[in-house]
C-alpha cells in the first residue's frame, strides 16, 4: 500500500493497528498462560512422599564448633544416607513425632558416669515430613550423652 493509498483509506490503517495490537496481546496471554501452568507443575511435589532429609552432628565443645562426626539421613520413600543404620535411625526419628527432645526422654538411669565437663553437643538440620528442623542439645561429656541417648540409633554413628 502506497502513501495515497493510507491517505485514502485511513481505516484500513486503523483496522491493521487494531488486529496487530490484538495478536500481540493473545500471544502475551497465551505465553503468560503457558508459563502459569509451567510453574503449576513445577510446584507438584515429586512423590507421594514428604522430603525427610537431616544431617547429624556429634561435635566437641558447647558451640558445636569442632565437629567430630557427621552422619546424613534420608527417610523418604526409603531409609538411606551415610548413616550406618539409616532404617533404625529413620524408626526412631519417626517415633519422636518431629520432636527431637523426645530422644532424652528415656535415659539409662542405672548408668553412672564422671563427673567431669568436657561438653558434646548433638544436631539434627533439615527437613523431617516437609518441615524445616534444626535441633542442639548439649551433654555435660560423652558418657552422659550415651546414658542419656540410651542406644538410640539416631546419633549411634
Amino acid at each position: 500500500m502506497n502513501r495515497s493509498q493510507q491517505l485514502h483509506h485511513p481505516f484500513e490503517l486503523k483496522e491493521s493497528s487494531v488486529v496487530r495490537h490484538r495478536i500481540a496481546a493473545v500471544s502475551a496471554a497465551a505465553l503468560l498462560t503457558l508459563a502459569g501452568a509451567t510453574g503449576i507443575a513445577e510446584a507438584q511435589p515429586a512423590s507421594l512422599y514428604a522430603p525427610s532429609a537431616v544431617v547429624l552432628t556429634v561435635a566437641q565443645g558447647e558451640e558445636a564448633d569442632t565437629v567430630a562426626r557427621a552422619s546424613t539421613l534420608s527417610c523418604a520413600p526409603t531409609a538411606q544416607g551415610t548413616h550406618p543404620d539409616p532404617a533404625a535411625a529413620c524408626t526412631a526419628l519417626a517415633a519422636t513425632a518431629g520432636s527431637l527432645d523426645a530422644l532424652l526422654a528415656a535415659p539409662d538411669t542405672n548408668r553412672a558416669c564422671p563427673m567431669h565437663y568436657a561438653p558434646v553437643t548433638v544436631t539434627a538440620d533439615g527437613v523431617w515430613q516437609g518441615s524445616r528442623i534444626s535441633w542442639k542439645h548439649t551433654f555435660g561429656n560423652a558418657c552422659t550423652m550415651s546414658a542419656t541417648l540410651n542406644g538410640n540409633a539416631v546419633f549411634a554413628f
